[in-house]
């Protein structure tokens, strides 16, 4: 197959956690972070993300994550191992900020500032958000074409 016929990654719309109730769940992300709700059914809510979501779903019923995770995105992540040890997160061991919910999902948090990953302006705005990025994570962005 011609690789120029093939579709590219573009990014990532959502993704899907399996969780034992909805509502204890949005309590449990609720004690953590601060966000809004996209929608709601009854086994299932979608958390917002400016343009992209978490959705919730009932009915988990694997074991707790080891190495498989996703990577959340905040503007400022100084408190997010407190708050998450409050909510009741299992706080994970390394050199990231790793936590497992009462659900066994595995989550890793990182700053804007200090990433390659970047929302437009637009969506900066329509978050409420005024966020810059590290020089390291500038340096980055550029070696790549990308201007921040």
């Amino acid at each position: 197959m011609d690789e120029n016929t093939k579709p590219h990654l573009v990014g990532i719309n959502h993704i899907a956690l399996e969780v034992g109730n909805i509502d204890e769940a949005l309590a449990f992300y609720g004690r953590i972070f601060n966000f809004e709700l996209r929608g709601r059914g009854q086994r299932s809510a979608f958390i917002d993300m400016g343009d992209q979501f978490i959705a919730l779903s009932e009915g988990r019923t694997q074991g707790a994550d080891d190495e498989r995770h996703f990577g959340l995105v905040v503007d400022d992540r100084s408190r997010v191992r407190e708050l998450a040890k409050a909510a009741g997160a299992k706080i994970l061991e390394g050199g990231f900020l790793d936590f497992l919910d009462p659900w066994g999902n595995r989550i890793q948090v990182v700053e804007y500032r200090d990433l390659q990953f970047t929302k437009t302006p637009a969506v900066l705005k329509f978050m409420g958000l005024n966020l810059d990025k590290s020089e390291e994570a500038k340096a980055e962005l550029r070696k790549k074409g990308i201007e921040s």
